[in-house]
């Protein structure tokens, strides 16, 4: 399997002050990606959008690693203890206001990430894909995306179980 980090931090660009969050890697729990929406998983111990991402306790054996590594990824959660969450490779930028994704476009593809889509209400915001695709490169970058001039935001797109107030 892939190296994931330890921590991903959520939050500012550069010396734009601390993180607003901090995800920690959930030892003995891994996901299944790209999964049939709708398919049983009674062994899971998690399901997310729909049962397309499974969430189980255990280290996944040899032959899934082996078969299909892309569909298996880290669970992450928020607090020690707490709630999983589960990264998608999908990373939200944004940028000061009155500079578009556009006008990085290039500084972008140097940290290793391609747009993987627009948002037509910010265009100073964009959700972003590692160039390689897979997860862990995503979460590795993320700090290579911060030191971009004029970043505001990053966070990882981080799928959790919905909770009632």
């Amino acid at each position: 399997m892939f190296k994931y980090p330890q921590q991903v931090e959520v939050g500012t660009g550069a010396g734009t002050g601390p993180a607003s969050a901090i995800y920690t890697l959930m030892p003995g729990f891994y996901a299944v990606h790209d999964r049939q929406p709708g398919t049983p998983a009674p062994e899971a111990a998690y399901l997310f959008n729909d049962g397309t991402i499974a969430v189980f306790q255990g280290a996944p054996d040899q032959a899934e690693v082996a078969a299909a590594p892309e569909k298996l990824g880290p669970v992450y959660a928020l607090q020690a203890g707490g709630s999983p969450a589960v990264p998608t490779g999908l990373v939200l930028i944004r940028f000061s206001k009155g500079i578009t994704v556009e006008e990085r476009q290039e500084e972008i593809r140097q940290a290793g990430y391609g747009v993987a889509e627009r948002l037509s209400y910010a265009p100073n915001a964009a959700w972003l894909r590692s160039r390689s695709g897979n997860i862990a490169d995503a979460l590795s970058g993320i700090n290579a995306l911060r030191e971009i001039p004029a970043v505001e935001n990053v966070e990882p797109q981080m799928l959790m179980q919905s909770a009632r107030r």
